[in-house]
């Protein structure tokens, strides 16, 4: 059975560029999935088990967008999450984080899942 994870820790709008460079750095080379949570289509996962390379956040007035960067030694696959308005996080018990919950202004969910380590 996995454990279930609450994702119920909001990131501060004001902290988001910080919150994804401190994610990024800690992060690199951890393999992660992409879910769209809710489309029009249901539930779609767009990538699996591939190394997240980067979160870069670029905020209103600068493009309003976050694109998380996938690949190795260059970029191989990138998601743009256009004028997000929610961060989510979910930590396990010994503060690893495991999941970010991405809403945008259609109010559709990104989850971007992290393998454990």
């Amino acid at each position: 059975m996995m454990n279930k994870i609450d994702i119920n820790k909001s990131v501060p709008r004001d902290r988001w560029g910080e919150f994804f460079d401190q994610f990024s750095n800690g992060n690199r080379g951890r393999h992660i999935s992409i879910e769209i949570i809710g489309s029009e289509l249901g539930d779609e996962e767009l990538i699996k088990n591939a190394p997240l390379m980067a979160m870069v956040y670029d905020p209103p007035g600068k493009g309003d967008d976050l694109l998380i960067e996938v690949g190795r030694d260059e970029v191989t696959y990138a998601h743009t999450i256009d004028s997000p308005t929610e961060v989510l996080t979910a930590q396990n018990s010994n503060g690893v984080m495991m999941a970010v919950s991405l809403t945008d202004a259609a109010g559709t969910k990104t989850l971007i899942k992290l393998q454990a380590t």
